[in-house]
């Protein structure tokens, strides 16, 4: 093995030698769409290139029995059967420390697609981005991790310590993907997960919980409407209600310090509403999910219950709701928020090596959202954060992700591997 200098140099000589591969490799996963219960055929499309850089990528369905008794657990209402997880070591020969690149490929929803400007799936490039959903959040993460090992195994690197890729799956859900890793094995003693945070590093997130509120009417032909009780319309003191919420808890007092900078941390989002089913019948139901959020440290159960106690609050103050209460249920991400320090080692290597890369300190910042970081730091005590590429309109029509970030990103991971796990 060279010096460092050289080594560093030919890692990234196959890093830009691959480049056009990259490309073509982010391009297969946007053209695979993988919304929730669809990501099989970017999996196997993963683990394809895993095998063909000499990899054995281990492939399996998540045991619902096992995850549902394991700590950060959120409960779903469907099922796991052909909707994989794969996970890959590049084992060491050494007894370096091991590091973790964890990516999701699971995507939200593009609808609806006639908002886009180009087509959601077609992976066009324009002016050095790349445009489609999930572009940024996050496959352009997965092809930096997986292309950062390809360039450490063809460069010659022997890392001391093992280097283990997962991509998995409910991200944008539950989480229960990254939570089904672990519980495999696929740890190590620090994990990066290449998130598109515009290069820079996640020091604490939100925690994320959704809620289900279902109303009850009194439903009838359209010509009695005026006798009748409208769930949709009998749901908008409630949905009031939500947004009164918001304002109270960010402008309650005790906010974490990583949060002083933000105006509006906590969201609660309105994210689903349905009511009715003909023009001419009074709806008997309606419908409306929120995703709802908590800083670091908060008891979920006590969120839940402020949600609940708010909105039974205000249905006690409407004729109607007083007699006919909503039912109100959680489901799917039951997600803590939680803090990373800044002077973790594996966020000084990530620092040193953005450094050497781009020859620019890197900023940190605190998310409104929630990362699979929680299960590494909450539940197996791995030190965790997110670095990843710049992008913009995550979860938007015309999604799309800066190609050149992306290069950069891959020779950075490349470099954390060889800094954290060290070489022989």
């Amino acid at each position: 093995m060279g010096s460092s200098g050289e080594i560093e140099r030919g890692v990234f000589e196959k890093i830009d030698e691959n480049w056009d591969r990259e490309v073509a490799f982010l391009r297969g996963m946007v053209r695979r769409p993988s919304t929730l219960g669809n990501e099989a055929h970017v999996q196997r499309f993963v683990a394809g290139e895993l095998r063909g850089m000499g990899l054995a990528p281990d492939v399996w369905e998540i045991d619902h029995a096992e995850i549902a008794r394991l700590p950060g657990y959120s409960p779903v209402e469907w099922s796991y059967a052909g909707r994989p997880n794969v996970a890959a070591v590049l084992k060491s020969s050494g007894n370096g420390r091991s590091l973790v690149f964890n990516g999701h490929v699971d995507v939200v929803p593009a609808t609806p697609e006639h908002h886009w400007t180009v087509d959601p799936w077609g992976a066009e490039v324009q002016d050095g981005r790349m445009y489609g959903r999930g572009a940024a959040d996050m496959k352009a993460g997965v092809a930096a991790m997986v292309y950062a090992t390809r360039a450490l195994m063809e460069a010659g690197v022997t890392l001391a310590g093992d280097l283990v890729l997962q991509t998995v799956i409910e991200e944008e859900c539950t989480g229960n993907g990254a939570l089904a890793a672990l519980a495999r094995g696929y740890g190590a003693d620090a994990a990066i997960i290449p998130e598109p945070f515009g290069r820079r590093l996640l020091e604490a997130q939100v925690g994320v919980m959704w809620a289900r509120v279902t109303v009850r009417g009194k439903g009838a032909h359209a010509e009695r409407a005026s006798a009748s009780v409208n769930a949709v319309l009998a749901a908008v003191p409630l949905l009031g209600a939500v947004k009164e919420l918001e304002a109270e808890v960010n402008g309650a007092p005790g906010r974490p310090p990583q949060f002083d900078g933000i105006e509006h941390p906590l969201n609660y989002n309105v994210g689903i509403l349905r009511g009715g089913d003909w023009a001419s019948s009074v709806p008997e139901e309606c419908v409306f999910e929120v995703r709802i959020s908590c800083y670091p440290g908060e008891g979920l159960e006590a969120v839940e219950a402020r949600f609940k106690d708010k909105l039974l609050e205000a249905a006690g103050k409407d004729p109607w709701l007083s007699e006919n209460p909503p039912s109100i249920s959680f489901y799917a991400f039951r997600a803590e928020g939680c803090a990373i320090d800044r002077d973790e080692p594996v966020a000084a290597s990530l620092v040193d090596s953005h450094r050497r890369v781009t020859g620019e300190e890197p900023g940190f910042f605190s998310f409104t959202g929630t990362t699979d970081a929680r299960f590494f730091n909450l539940y197996h005590g791995i030190p965790a954060t997110c670095y990843g590429p710049a992008g913009a309109n995550l979860h938007a029509p015309d999604e799309w992700v800066d190609l050149e970030s992306v290069r950069e990103v891959t020779k950075v991971l490349a470099l954390s591997a060889i800094d954290w796990c060290g070489t022989v």
